[in-house]
């Protein structure tokens, strides 16, 4: 199989991307073992998301995919995991503020793939545009991980913690090759 990438850098931030993210999408199926479906079984339908953007950047990877059926498809991925987890089922929080701006920048980064994924042209779209959907992801599970510190940490916690960031990993690997793809075109 040959790879759609030369550069040494964008392979080691694709695979480091890709082992991370199925590292951390491991845990959480761990987690739903150990704590049952009726505790975790959201992050099941969460974790099918992640599994599929996974398989395609590896299939985008190897040449198995076109650039726009990745863009298309990781794309409305990623959408669906915002909208669920952020948007239409936010976790609890107590403080009022952090579930606000959680809220805000969740259905910021939803408008800002939208557009991305709307664009006829997507290679118009800026490398700083497509990294603003990085730094608002992860600006997204700061904020998460800030609130679950400041509530009581018990055993589901680190299994939390571990799933907020999965989502900003993946996020990054589809960066990473949106701009390794521009940058080789």
């Amino acid at each position: 199989m040959k790879a759609r990438f030369r550069k040494k850098t964008n392979i080691v931030n694709i695979v480091v991307t890709a082992v991370s993210a199925m590292l951390s999408v491991s845990v959480m199926l761990y987690a739903v073992a150990h704590f049952g479906v009726s505790v975790a079984g959201p992050e099941l339908v969460l974790n099918a998301f992640y599994i599929a953007c996974l398989v395609m950047m590896w299939m985008y990877f190897f040449n198995r995919l076109t650039t726009q059926q990745f863009n298309y498809c990781s794309t409305l991925c990623l959408g669906m995991t915002v909208l669920l987890r952020d948007i239409l089922f936010p976790p609890i929080m107590a403080n009022f503020a952090l579930h606000l701006s959680c809220l805000t920048l969740s259905v910021i980064l939803l408008q800002m793939l939208t557009f991305f994924y709307a664009r006829k042209n997507w290679k118009s779209y800026s490398r700083a545009n497509l990294w603003w959907i990085f730094i608002v992801d992860a600006l997204i599970a700061s904020i998460y991980n800030y609130a679950l510190m400041l509530e009581t940490v018990d055993e589901a916690t680190a299994y939390l913690m571990t799933e907020i960031w999965i989502r900003p990993t993946i996020t990054y690997g589809l960066v990473a090759c949106f701009v390794a793809e521009t940058k080789e075109k």
